[in-house]
């Protein structure tokens, strides 16, 4: 087990030294969320006027649903880094050595894990500067962060899984473009739950994408809904450990196909 998460970190470093080396895609990767924050939140600022938003603010509303949304489409992608390796010959290279197998998927994954977590705390920050407030604190931001972590996992790991069956960007690029506008739009993202019509509301209860700004939501507020917290971020590291599970099965069977 330990040679195991030294040999995943050792993987993950590969990762991270990719994002160092290319500053710029750090702040690529923060334009649509500031377009998101301070565009659609000052367009629709007067929103929370139907109620149901819990809170006058529409930026304290539209925040973690902005982290969350970042993390989706973010890790949506991860797939392609893997689908690259195995076009340019690197992961076959791997196999050759006695690295486990499990640390040549969860590499990727755990960068994008810490790269989920660099981006939302920038989110957090940029909305603080907006006029944005946290009653829950560190510790609620903390919940938002992790949720939003569990959430990249999952969708990384589906991603990873993804790229070994089909190789091909093309199919990677129209299920991604399929999925991210609609487990973004049937979610709480911009809307509260109750100014949506009841079948997206309960589309949204199925979207783990809701999950997770439930649960961000929930732990920002002055005095945190625990149940809800624990509910659904306990429903996300579940499903979390089940992607990571699959994408290592998945790429078992890629081992053995080579």
């Amino acid at each position: 087990m330990s040679a195991a998460v030294s040999q995943t970190w050792y993987m993950t470093q590969r990762q991270l030294m990719v994002f160092v080396r290319q500053p710029a895609y750090a702040i690529i990767m923060l334009i649509q969320p500031v377009i998101w924050l301070f565009l659609f939140g000052n367009l629709f600022k007067e929103v929370v006027e139907l109620g149901g938003f819990g809170t006058t603010s529409y930026l304290d509303y539209l925040v973690p649903g902005v982290v969350v949304m970042s993390a989706l489409s973010a890790n949506m992608w991860a797939g392609m880094t893997t689908l690259d390796e195995i076009q340019r010959g690197t992961i076959d290279r791997f196999l050759t050595t006695p690295v486990s197998r499990a640390a040549l998927m969860n590499g990727n994954v755990v960068n994008n894990g810490l790269v989920t977590a660099l981006q939302s705390v920038i989110i957090v920050l940029l909305g603080l500067l907006g006029g944005a407030d946290y009653p829950g604190g560190i510790g609620g931001i903390a919940v938002l962060v992790l949720a939003a972590v569990l959430l990249g996992t999952i969708f990384g790991a589906l991603s990873n899984a993804l790229g070994m069956l089909v190789r091909e960007r093309e199919s990677i690029i129209g299920i991604n473009t399929i999925l991210l506008l609609p487990l973004t739009f049937l979610s709480s993202a911009f809307m509260a739950p109750s100014q949506m019509p009841s079948w997206m509301r309960h589309i949204a209860d199925f979207n783990p994408l809701d999950w997770a700004m439930v649960a961000g939501r929930s732990a920002l507020v002055g005095d945190p809904d625990r149940g809800a917290v624990l509910w659904r971020g306990g429903a996300l590291l579940a499903l979390a450990v089940a992607a990571v599970w699959l994408s290592i099965r998945t790429f078992r069977s890629y081992q053995r196909s080579v």
